[in-house]
This record gives structure tokens, C-alpha cells and sequence, in this order.
């Protein structure tokens, strides 16, 4: 008898195909439940308490925003939007109400999973601080220590503090609202041209090509994402 596999998704389409595709698609390595609006996706998550969550926004009733929201207010389970909205604003007020990743359909199961593995590797790290090496970039957060080719980088305070919330969310798009959030802990009326400088400066000092980067991805008019080549926790 084949064992059930132990880590659950929960996906939320209300279109009952696409929820079959993934039901077949993920079901050799998931648990799959399957929910076709958004009172019945909030009340499955307190219920089966997924590992992660496949939602999409053009739901009946309560549309994936609002869903996203109300899960964020008591549970931290990663959220993938998969939705067929592929505008910039869409992606960007979606990961700023807490999905984790945001995917636009049609897409590939490879792709699918890869964005699944990133959503659920990141969740399983430990409160400590993480390593992260790729390449000639060799960034220990614990010693707060940044080494490009074993010297190491001349940062600001400014252009570490972006490293570093990029470093901790290592393979996940983080929107430019929510890096203003962190590293400046405020809004800041010209916090969009700030980043892109910081980022810019920051990109000179670490990147092999700073016009060309390897490490440090934009995603056209949401924000960031920190390429997850290697990642391990000391």
C-alpha cells in the first residue's frame, strides 16, 4: 500500500479543471485539498492546516486579496498566487498583502514546483541567522560579514540592511514597499529612487557584472528577488 504523502496543499481555484490539473500535477508529492472560493479556502486552512497554499484572485465571494489578508492575521503558511492577472499592480498589491510568490498562468509544473520547493524551504529555516554562498558571494549574516572572491565588500549600513532582507527572504520577490518597510522601517516619500540607488551601488560592490546580475534579480516594476542558488543555515 502506498504511503500518503505528509506534506499538505491546499489549492483555491474556482475553476474546477485548473483544480484538477493540480490535483494530478501535485499529487504524487502532495496531499491535496481543494477549495472553489474564499470562505470555504479560510475555513479549510484552520481545518487542514496546509504547508502551503496555491491561491488564485478571481475568486467568487471573497477574491484571493482579501483572502490572503484574513489568513496573514493568525497563520504564516506560504501563500503562491496563481492567477492569469499578469499586470504589475495585481502582482505587487498580492505580495504586499502577504503571498509569498506570485505565479501567472498558464505555467509548467516545473516551474510550479520550483516556486513550491523555494515557498517551503524558506518557511522550514530556523530563527537563526542564514549563510548564503553562490558563486564568488559569500554572505554569514551572523558575523554580518559580506565576501566577494574572500575579501570582503565595503557596504553602507543602507546597502547591508537591503542584503540582508534579501539574503532572509533568499528566493522570494519582495515589492519595493516592503523593502522601503524593512530597511527604513517607515515610508519614505523617495523611497522607490533611494532603493534603486542603494540597490544599484549595491549591485557594483557584489555583482561579477553589475549590469548583468546574477544574484540580485529584478522582477520590471514590483521589486527584488535574491536568486536561491545555495542556501543553508549555520
Amino acid at each position: 500500500m502506498t504511503e500518503k504523502p505528509t506534506l499538505r496543499i491546499l489549492v483555491v481555484d474556482d475553476e474546477r479543471p485548473i483544480r484538477r490539473f493540480l490535483r494530478v500535477s501535485l499529487g504524487a508529492s502532495f496531499t491535496v485539498f481543494e477549495a472553489e472560493n474564499g470562505e470555504e479556502a479560510i475555513q479549510l486552512a484552520a481545518v487542514c492546516r496546509p504547508d502551503l497554499i496555491l491561491l488564485d484572485l478571481g475568486l467568487p465571494g471573497l477574491d484571493g486579496l482579501e483572502v490572503t489578508r484574513r489568513l496573514r492575521e493568525w497563520t504564516l503558511t506560504p501563500i503562491i498566487i496563481v492567477s492569469v492577472r499578469e499586470n504589475e499592480t495585481d502582482k505587487v498589491a498580492a505580495l504586499d498583502a502577504g503571498a509569498d510568490d506570485y505565479l501567472t498562468k498558464p505555467f509548467s509544473v516545473a516551474e510550479l514546483l520550483a516556486r513550491i520547493r523555494v515557498a517551503l524551504r524558506h518557511c522550514a529555516k530556523s530563527e537563526n541567522e542564514p549563510f548564503y554562498q553562490s558563486g564568488s558571494l559569500t554572505i554569514n549574516l551572523a558575523l554580518r560579514q559580506v565576501l566577494v572572491n574572500d575579501r570582503a565588500a565595503s557596504l553602507t549600513p543602507t546597502e547591508y540592511e537591503i542584503l540582508r532582507a534579501l539574503v532572509t527572504h533568499a528566493g522570494r520577490v519582495l515589492t519595493h514597499a516592503q523593502l522601503i518597510q524593512m530597511v527604513w522601517r517607515d515610508t519614505y516619500e523617495a523611497g522607490s529612487h533611494l532603493l534603486r540607488v542603494n540597490v544599484s551601488n549595491l549591485r557594483k560592490k557584489i555583482e561579477p557584472d553589475p549590469l548583468r546580475p546574477a544574484y540580485i534579480l529584478t522582477e520590471p516594476g514590483v521589486g527584488y528577488r535574491l536568486r536561491e542558488i545555495e542556501v543553508s543555515n549555520e
